[in-house]
């Protein structure tokens, strides 16, 4: 298995991986190509066009932003936030961007930026299309992306490979599923984090590779710790009132409450987790765990395990990290991490299930149990839908997350109570997940056609 820690927590803005993160890149990735063409330099004019879920649940989930920013060449790893809104509102006022920060030229809804809500491009649901011009109006380029989920991106190319290479230097410890994971920690007598190190080792040196870690593991306590003191309502339109600095407020200057409801540790789970999926929502910038709707699981059961853990510490943190980035490898290779295929079983279900594991492994749990703590977390999210109301990451999003870090927590108490020996196996649920998330009605996957998203009258 080649897939990096590094490719699949990645630094960026919310509110989706797969519809925000995804789409800046793809427009990274054409601007790239044109210049290794030759051909940028004669671009006077440029056009997108959206497909299947980038489409339908686009203006929600910030496509349009992602798009206009990426082709004015912005990164999502390196945006501001707050620059980025007010570029973006330069955009909106003008009618023009600066094509990869140079010459200006129009770009504007249902002209240069189409969203083709009744089609799909032919190998995942979220597609998009860039196209430029010339002075005299000729085509002179166009390429095909994939938004396959968590802020991969495939070419057109790319995606119609069965199985496309995401990186070419080979690991000491290639695994296909989590029975050959675990065939290789019994072999070299090795945690999952061990190996998952190892593996990270062939890419960069050790230095790089802990503080690379702790970097993402720092990116994510801010975005707890910006929740926490954000207020007002969430953009979008329904006006939706963010909870974790009033839920912060309450904790901290109530500490005595703790003394008699032991239970009071939840409510910090749920303000980690609250904290980041508002930011998310809010466009601010988080890590994408495996994706941005699921970005506040792993954070939340991270900030429980360093702060109500005694003993916890930086490495243990990295081996934290480590873990749940080999199970959502596991994931990301043999299903999806990608609600437009699977539902949120692929997004908040994956994220719960890697957060399962991690807080095992750190808790002193074998291979075997780390193993168990992910299966039992997936097998109580399989065929959870995505079906946000108004096509906004909020409604059912953001207490979906708390839901999914307080699970993890049990998930991963339950497998360290048996010795890791189940009767349901970790690549079974994964198949399971898969074989489901085919079967689930479209309308069920980030289309907003669905659901609550069908059922709840907006305002």
């Amino acid at each position: 298995m080649s897939i990096s820690l590094f490719d699949l927590f990645k630094i960026g803005i919310g509110p989706s991986s797969s519809h925000t993160v995804g789409p800046m890149w793809a427009a990274r990735r054409f601007l790239d190509r044109l210049e290794s063409r030759g051909l940028k330099d004669r671009v006077a004019g440029a056009a997108a066009e959206l497909y299947g879920s980038l489409a339908l649940t686009g203006i929600g989930h910030g496509t349009d932003k992602a798009v206009m920013l990426g082709l004015q060449g912005m990164r999502p790893d390196q945006l501001d936030p707050d620059a980025a809104e007010r570029d973006y509102a330069t955009i909106r006022e003008s009618g023009e961007l600066r094509f990869d920060g140079g010459r200006a030229m129009p770009f504007r809804d249902g002209e240069e930026l189409v969203f083709r809500k009744r089609e799909r491009l032919p190998h995942h649901p979220n597609g998009l299309r860039f196209i430029v011009f010339d002075e005299s109006g000729a085509e002179i380029d166009r390429a095909d992306y994939y938004s396959v989920g968590g802020g991969f991106v495939l070419s057109a190319e790319e995606a119609s490979d069965e199985t496309p290479v995401l990186r070419n230097a080979v690991a000491p410890y290639e695994f296909a599923d989590a029975a050959e994971l675990l065939v290789h920690c019994d072999g070299e007598r090795l945690s999952i984090a061990d190996l998952v190190l190892a593996n990270e080792e062939t890419w960069r040196s050790r230095a790089e590779v802990r503080a690379g870690i702790l970097s993402i593991r720092d990116a994510m306590v801010a975005s707890i710790e910006r929740g926490c003191r954000m207020e007002g309502c969430l953009p979008g339109g329904l006006k939706v009132k963010r909870r974790a600095k009033l839920l912060y407020q309450d904790l901290i200057h109530r500490p005595e409450r703790a003394l008699r409801d032991p239970l009071t540790t939840l409510d910090w789970v749920n303000l980690y987790a609250l904290a980041v999926n508002e930011e998310n929502a809010a466009g601010g910038r988080v890590v994408t765990a495996p994706t941005n709707g699921a970005a506040g699981v792993i954070p939340a059961v991270l900030a429980y395990y360093e702060r109500f853990i005694p003993g916890a510490d930086d490495e243990g943190s990295i081996r934290f990290l480590a873990t749940t980035a080999a199970i959502g490898a596991l994931y990301k290779q043999n299903a999806s991490i990608s609600a437009a295929e699977m539902g949120c079983q692929g997004e908040v279900g994956v994220a719960c299930s890697m957060a399962a594991g991690g807080l095992a492994a750190v808790l002193g749990g074998t291979p075997r149990q780390v193993e168990n703590a992910a299966e039992i977390a997936m097998e109580h999210n399989l065929g959870l839908t995505c079906d946000p109301i108004g096509g906004l990451v909020q409604i059912p999003c953001i207490e979906r997350n708390t839901m999914g870090a307080v699970k993890a927590i049990n998930a991963a108490r339950l497998a360290l109570k048996g010795d890791g020996t189940h009767f349901v196996s970790l690549d079974q649920v994964i198949e399971t997940m898969r074989q489901t998330g085919e079967d689930m009605s479209e309308k069920y996957k980030e289309t907003a056609l669905g659901g609550l998203a069908a059922n709840v009258t907006l305002c």
